[in-house]
């Protein structure tokens, strides 16, 4: 079976943190291809204002064009409403039944997700694979991981990756206030940024 990751996203915008955990879960995992996915409308930031899907697949594809192994997918952008990850799961699984999917998460996410909507059918339609961050220690992930494994038979894995504190609120925010972003975005994203004026 092919092992494809998927890397999704607000990504308002994608910045070295996503790439670098990317790029980790698919060298650590032999994983095949990892898909970024920006999503369209995510239910849990309906207060935030979110650049148009269209801006964020085109910093993402700028961002991962060096890469072979990753892939821009729109699944979710082209959708009408809100997007859930059950659903996207689902229809991948459907379409590409001889594929492993490999659901890459930060920490916070390991620790949310039991909050999403349906967890049962996210677990069940892939592995997790989970990269310690923030203020999370082995032990709490470990914890979290036989938790969610005991409630739903999940199968989650951990990632060994450096911390990179980089956040797309922060570069929002630096870019807002005039602030420089090299070493937080790729150079085709920044040149992206300042040429459509985006975030000011």
């Amino acid at each position: 079976m092919r092992k494809v990751g998927i890397m999704g996203g607000t990504f308002n915008p994608i910045h070295n943190g996503h790439l670098m955990l990317a790029e980790e879960a698919w060298r650590q995992f032999s994983l095949d291809q990892v898909l970024f996915m920006p999503s369209g409308t995510p239910y849990m930031k309906a207060d935030q204002k979110v650049e148009s899907g269209q801006i964020r697949a085109e910093m993402t594809a700028l961002a991962i064009q060096d890469k072979p192994y990753f892939t821009l997918s729109t699944m979710e952008i082209e959708q009408q409403g809100n997007t859930y990850t059950y659903k996207t799961l689902e229809r991948l699984k459907q379409e590409n039944p001889e594929t492993e999917y490999y659901f890459i998460v930060g920490a916070d996410s390991l620790f949310n997700m039991a909050q999403w909507v349906s967890p049962e059918d996210i677990f069940s339609n892939c592995c997790i694979l989970a990269a310690i961050r923030d203020d999370k220690t082995v032990e709490d992930m470990k914890e979290q991981i036989d938790l969610l494994s005991q409630m739903y038979n999940a199968h989650i894995f951990l990632m060994k990756t450096m911390h990179m504190p980089i956040s797309s609120s922060d570069i929002r925010r630096k870019v807002a206030a005039g602030e420089s972003v090299e070493g937080d975005v790729p150079e085709s994203v920044r040149n992206y940024i300042t040429k459509r004026g985006l975030y000011r």
